[in-house]
């Protein structure tokens, strides 16, 4: 039987996504936008912002918030992202195969770690 990823990793994405767009109020969205970014089986929160700066062309800048990992069988684990951009799991949950707790975590950040 092959493996379930792409699948698994498809309804991750919906489901990031349906986060971040509730995350950010409609009237902010001209400011600030978060959506999701794939690779492999990791799914990262990314923030975007728009050029602070017209003369520097049109690109919005990309801070990546959390980033969600699937592995066989514990599920999904979560991570942060340090100032030198290294990725270090996330200890204060445990990997789970229901992603709306880690994103629970995520939207809540009792650390700090994520939002600031």
């Amino acid at each position: 039987m092959p493996p379930l990823f792409p699948d698994v990793v498809a309804e991750a994405v919906v489901e990031v996504a349906a986060f971040c767009k509730c995350r950010v109020p409609p009237s902010l969205r001209e400011q600030v936008r978060l959506e999701p970014a794939v690779r492999g089986r990791s799914v990262t929160i990314v923030e975007l912002r728009p050029p602070w700066h017209p003369n520097l062309g049109s690109e919005w800048t990309r801070l990546q918030i959390a980033q969600l990992r699937f592995a066989e069988p514990a599920g999904w684990s979560l991570f942060w992202r340090d100032s030198s951009e290294r990725w270090h799991r996330y200890e204060s949950v445990p990997a789970s195969r229901d992603l709306a707790l880690l994103l629970a975590e995520i939207d809540s950040d009792p650390t700090g770690i994520f939002w600031g």
